[in-house]
C-alpha cells in the first residue's frame, strides 16, 4: 500500500541516475544502503510497487489454480432417496356379531345369616375369620351337657310310657278272655281298652321329646350349609347366645362363591335388539355373555344368560338380567362389578383390520391405503366394535380390495409413494 504523505512521481519521470540498487545488509536495515538515508522517498514507492506486484501474482495464481482444478472434478448427480416402507394388509373378512355393553354387579347364589337354634354358652369357634369352608365344617359349638340331659330324660319318659302299655296290653288280652267267659263286664273292657290307648300315646309323646331333645344336641354344632366363604364371627367363645325367640343372636354369615351371579340391568332398546337376535333359535339355546373384570385380561369370562325379569321397572325403563358364570378360582367376590358384553345381533359378515391402523382427527376416524402406483390416499370410514383380538370392525368406507396400511404410519402423508409390503392377517393378530 502506498504511503500517502509523499509525493510519488509519475511513470516514466524517474531519472536513471536516481535509481541504486539497495542493499538491505544482514537485517534488512535501509540505513545501510549506498547513498539513500533512511526515509527516502523514492526507495520506498519503489519498495511498495514491488510488494503490490507480488501479491497480485500470488492471487492470480491462486485463481488460476482453483478454477482448473474444478474444471478437472468429474460432475455429480444427486442420487433421489429411496421411498418409505409400509407395511400393508387387506381387510379380514369374518362373520361378526354386535354386541352391546354394559355394567354388572355379582351376587352370590347362596347366602346365609347363621343364628343360634338353642340358648346357650358358646364353648367353641372352629374358622377362622374369612375363611374358605365347605359343606359341614363345624363352625361354632354351644355348650351341649343341657341338652344332653334332656334327652336322657326325655329316654326315661319313654321307658315308663312303654312299660305302661305292656301292662295295658295284659290286661286288656286277659279282661277279653274274661269278657267272652262272662267273667268280666264289657264296662271293665273298654276301661282297659282306654287305658291300653293312652299307654301308647304316652309312648309316642316320650318318642317325640326324644327326637327334641336329640334336635336341640345337635343344633348346639352349628356347621356350614354350603361350601363357600365365612364372614367375621360377631360373638366371642362364653358368650350366652339366645336361640328359639324371636331375636336369635347372630353368629356370622357365609355366602357361596361357584358358581355366582352377575346382576345386570338393560334398557328397553337392548332388550328388543336381543330378542330379535334370539328369533329362530331353539328354546333351550342358552345365550352366552362375555365378562370382563378390572385386573384380568378383556372378555376373558364367560357366563349363561338364565333369567330375564317379567317386566320393564317403571321408573328405570330397564329390565333386570341375570347370568351365571363358574367361579373355580374363587377370586370373584359377591359385590363387585364388571363389564358384560350381550349380543345383540346375529352373527354377520364384516371388514375387520387392527385398531392401530386408524387414526383420529376432528373429522372423524381415518385409514391410509396405498393405491397401485404406491402412493398413500387417506380414506374416511365408519368404525365398530373392538374385537377380542384387537381388531376393529369397520361398518363403511373401505373396500375389501383396499390395502390398508398396520405399520409405518409416521412416516407416511398423503400422497407420498411409499414402497408398500403385503402382510397377512389372521383373527390371532393382535393390534
Amino acid at each position: 500500500m502506498f504511503d500517502d504523505r509523499h509525493t510519488v512521481l509519475p511513470q516514466g519521470t524517474l531519472p536513471e541516475t536516481d535509481i541504486h540498487p539497495v542493499d538491505v545488509g544482514q537485517a534488512g536495515d535501509l540505513r545501510d544502503a549506498q547513498g539513500l538515508p533512511r526515509g527516502s522517498t523514492g526507495l520506498r514507492t519503489r519498495r511498495n510497487w514491488y510488494v503490490a506486484a507480488a501479491a497480485c501474482a500470488i492471487l492470480v495464481g491462486t485463481g488460476v489454480w482453483s478454477f482448473s482444478a474444478h474444471m478437472a472434478m468429474p460432475e455429480r448427480r444427486a442420487v433421489p432417496p429411496s421411498p418409505p416402507v409400509a407395511t400393508v394388509a387387506l381387510p379380514l373378512r369374518e362373520n361378526v356379531t354386535n354386541r352391546t355393553e354394559l355394567t354388572g354387579q355379582f351376587s352370590a347364589v347362596n347366602q346365609v345369616g347363621l343364628r343360634a337354634q338353642v340358648s346357650g354358652y358358646l364353648t367353641e369357634i372352629h374358622f377362622q375369620d374369612g375363611q374358605i369352608v365347605r359343606k359341614g365344617d363345624l363352625l361354632f359349638v354351644i355348650d351341649p351337657r343341657p341338652y344332653e340331659i334332656q334327652l336322657q330324660q326325655a329316654t326315661a319318659q319313654r321307658e315308663t310310657a312303654a312299660a305302661a302299655l305292656e301292662l295295658a296290653d295284659k290286661q286288656v288280652a286277659r279282661t277279653a278272655r274274661l269278657n267272652r267267659e262272662q267273667f268280666a263286664t264289657d264296662e271293665l273292657l273298654d276301661q282297659r281298652a282306654q287305658t291300653q290307648r293312652a299307654a301308647a300315646a304316652a309312648v309316642q309323646t316320650a318318642e317325640a321329646a326324644i327326637r327334641s331333645a336329640q334336635l336341640n344336641l345337635e343344633f348346639t354344632r352349628i356347621v356350614a350349609p354350603f361350601g363357600g366363604r365365612v364372614s367375621m364371627r360377631r360373638v366371642s367363645v362364653g358368650s350366652l347366645v339366645s336361640g328359639g325367640t324371636s331375636d336369635p343372636t347372630a353368629l356370622t354369615s357365609i355366602v357361596s362363591l361357584d358358581p355366582i351371579y352377575l346382576d345386570f340391568d338393560m334398557s328397553e332398546a337392548d332388550y328388543v335388539a336381543y330378542r330379535h337376535s334370539s328369533v329362530g333359535q331353539p328354546a333351550e339355546a342358552k345365550t352366552t355373555v362375555q365378562i370382563s373384570l378390572d385386573g384380568e385380561q378383556a372378555w376373558s369370562r364367560t357366563g349363561e344368560l338364565n333369567f330375564l325379569d317379567n317386566q320393564i321397572d317403571r321408573g328405570s325403563g330397564t329390565l333386570h338380567a341375570r347370568a351365571t358364570l363358574s367361579n373355580p378360582d374363587l377370586t370373584i367376590v359377591p359385590g363387585q362389578f364388571a363389564r358384560v358384553r350381550l349380543p345383540v345381533s346375529p352373527a354377520q359378515p364384516a371388514l375387520l383390520i387392527p385398531d392401530s391402523a386408524q387414526l383420529t382427527d376432528q373429522s372423524g376416524k381415518t385409514l391410509m391405503v396405498v393405491q397401485d402406483d404406491g402412493t398413500v390416499v387417506p380414506k374416511k370410514v365408519e368404525i365398530g366394535a373392538l374385537e377380542d383380538n384387537g381388531m376393529r370392525v369397520i361398518t363403511r368406507g373401505l373396500l375389501p380390495t383396499d390395502r390398508v396400511v398396520i405399520n409405518g404410519l409416521m412416516r407416511l402423508r398423503p400422497g407420498l409413494k411409499v414402497e408398500a409390503h403385503l402382510a397377512p392377517l389372521s383373527r390371532t393378530t393382535k393390534n
